[in-house]
């Protein structure tokens, strides 16, 4: 049967990390929106580590939470660990990461969606797509009930056709105790759209009570913890809304009673393990195809890729508050069970460790992500948007991000308006997708901050100003918050200003801050002010040379992001274009000049044969238009 005679404005199929994103932006954008999903009770499930951030993944989801997504904020509500990474290096690279109970993650993200309006949530599971005249028109179901949609945002995670892997033991699923999604593959590959396998895994988890803590080093959390979301331009009433219904979402003050997680190490007797049962790894063993995450190796990995190093260190982490499961990080495997138990066993502190769950290796398929234009619409087939592990990147927060900005474009398209496109200058989020789009990826694709060639601009404290451009047009923040960071910029303007130009025994402020002077006292009506807005003066006062420089090598590529391409540009009639590049640019069909300079293969002599014919045709166009017009 056919649910709704009026079609959704998007449908979101799946509701881990990315769909939970997608489906909140389409709907707090006024949009009436779906959320499908296999199962209801694990809504945005932290399969893997319950923590988020970290290493240029925090600078993402300040991003996120700079453009209205949810993760910055769950986060800091349920939270029971913070740190700064790389806190003694310099601002660029220092990423917040936190620690989550996982449970009260996904249980406060769910209440949220529940109490979103323009929002509904359905569990089924989606088996395949509509298809009339090369675009989607609606979703399948188990249920055999069909949804029709205008947009169709696809975020299967790991569950495309998922196969799990312990030793020679292998069950359907995308993750233990779930399903697989093993039709949905066919629907894509009916519409033309490749797919691909690739692999991933997650480490056993343990009970906290048969762990000997005595015998491993403690890590706390940061005193002074570092959170997600910019509270400082948020209403107070933000964090602990009671909604009209009487409705209080789960959470607690940031950065409070944080947990400990712990450090121990792997063995001589664990290395030995590992290599006595390497072929009975599934890895190893010939039992997977799919590639997996080079970042993230195995410990079959580690020992065979590194076998110089006599150990590697493992961190014990909570899952949560009210639970005794711990997962080891670092002790990811396909090992058969019984190999898993002498592993654990071998590590100090973890001598009569009971198993909670095994370790195990998922395969799953992901369509390679060149099929994508930047706005993450299929160009194989029009309304359909990807977001997440299905375009082969790996972690929560590179699939959220994505999910945030295909809930947005699926919106935009159905409203026929103009897509969002954050620029590879303007954030993390910008390098990830115009990564994915223009480059691909054969493995788990990680954000890191040496993949940003602009990376010294991303300084996470700065994501709402420089995205607030974006948020304000495409009204994605309120009026309030808006006005509070457009507040912000005004001071943070002001007192960079009156560092640069004011005078202290000789030299300004700005010059005695870049030459490091020791004792320096600033004026006191700067630094009693608001902390955010001191450490974003600072960090453009100190480095204003390095980020001057950023700007003029941005200012020299400016025009070619700007100079957009026809979608029904024919780059294999064009003269004086090489024939590998003509057929380049036709399979990868690139957005501006910008993103077709970053093909492989495309040199900078294709891009001025390209500049040429775009100009003349535009100009071909506007000289049409205006005899047109004379001619009425």
């Amino acid at each position: 049967m056919i649910y709704n005679k009026i079609p959704y404005e998007v449908i979101v199929c799946g509701a881990g990390h990315a769909g939970v994103e997608a489906a909140l932006a389409a709907s707090r954008m006024g949009a009436s929106t779906l959320l499908l999903t296999g199962n209801i009770d694990t809504i945005a499930q932290m399969s893997c580590n319950p923590a988020i951030g970290g290493q240029a993944k925090g600078q993402i989801v300040r991003e996120i939470d700079a453009l209205g997504g949810e993760m910055a904020i769950n986060t800091d509500l349920t939270g029971i660990q913070f740190r700064l990474l790389n806190e003694s290096r310099g601002p660029a690279v220092q990423s917040p990461r936190a620690q989550c109970d996982k449970k009260a993650y996904q249980f406060r993200l769910k209440h949220t969606l529940e109490l979103q309006p323009n929002l509904q949530i359905f569990q089924a599971m989606v088996t395949g797509l509509v298809y009339e005249h090369d675009r989607v028109v609606a979703v399948k179901t188990n249920l055999d009930i069909e949804f029709q949609g205008r947009c169709v945002v696809v975020t299967t995670g790991t569950f495309l056709r998922g196969l799990m892997h312990i030793g020679q033991n292998k069950n359907e699923g995308g993750r233990l105790g779930d399903f697989s999604a093993k039709t949905l593959s066919a629907s894509f590959l009916d519409a033309g759209v490749e797919l691909q396998r690739l692999k991933t895994g997650t480490p056993p988890r343990v009970l906290g009570r048969s762990l000997d803590f005595t015998k491993m080093q403690e890590q706390c959390g940061d005193e002074n913890p570092t959170l997600f979301a910019f509270h400082d331009t948020r209403d107070p009433s933000d964090l602990f809304h009671v909604e009209h219904t009487g409705e209080r979402r789960l959470g607690w003050v940031p950065g409070t009673a944080q947990v400990s997680c712990w450090l121990t190490h792997t063995t001589a007797e664990t290395a030995q393990i590992v290599k006595d049962n390497l072929q009975r790894s599934a890895l190893y063993g010939g039992e997977i195809e799919g590639v997996g995450p080079r970042y993230c190796p195995s410990i079959e990995d580690k020992f065979v890729r590194f076998a110089d190093k006599p150990r590697h260190v493992l961190y014990l982490e909570p899952e949560g508050r009210s639970t005794n499961e711990y997962y080891i990080n670092g002790l990811s495997t396909s090992l058969p069970f019984d190999v898993q138990l002498d592993l654990v066993h071998s590590v100090p502190g973890m001598e009569h460790a009971q198993l909670l769950r095994p370790a195990y290796a998922v395969e799953y398929d992901f369509a390679p992500p060149t099929q994508l234009f930047p706005t993450l619409e299929s160009k194989k087939m029009e309304n359909l948007y990807f977001a997440g592990q299905i375009n082969g990147t790996s972690g929560y927060e590179e699939a959220a991000c994505q999910g945030l900005i295909a809930g947005v474009n699926a919106v935009q398209k159905a409203r026929g308006e103009p897509p969002l496109i954050i620029k590879r200058h303007e954030g993390y989020t910008g390098v990830l997708i115009d990564d994915l789009v223009t480059k691909g990826t054969n493995e788990p694709y990680r954000m890191f901050t040496s993949r940003a060639e602009h990376r010294l601009l991303f300084n996470h404290g700065s994501a709402e100003l420089r995205l607030l451009h974006h948020a304000k047009s495409l009204k994605l923040l309120s009026d309030n918050r808006i006005k509070n960071i457009e507040n912000k910029i005004s001071a943070i303007e002001k007192w960079q200003d009156y560092l640069e130009n004011t005078r202290s025994g000789g030299k300004t402020w700005g010059e005695i801050i870049r030459q490091g002077e020791p004792g320096i006292e600033l004026p006191p009506e700067f630094t009693g002010g608001d902390k955010s807005v001191r450490d974003e003066v600072m960090y453009h006062v100190k480095y204003q040379g390095y980020i001057k420089r950023e700007q003029r090598q941005i200012a020299k590529r400016g025009d070619l992001e700007i100079i957009q391409i026809p979608k029904s540009f024919d780059f294999l009639s064009i003269r004086g274009l090489r024939r590998e590049s003509a057929l380049k640019l036709a399979e990868f069909k690139p957005f501006t000049l910008g993103q077709a300079s970053r093909i492989s293969g495309v040199n900078p002599a294709d891009i001025s044969v390209l500049m040429i014919h775009i100009t003349a045709a535009k100009r071909a166009v506007a000289a049409q238009m205006k005899t047109e017009k004379r001619n009425e």
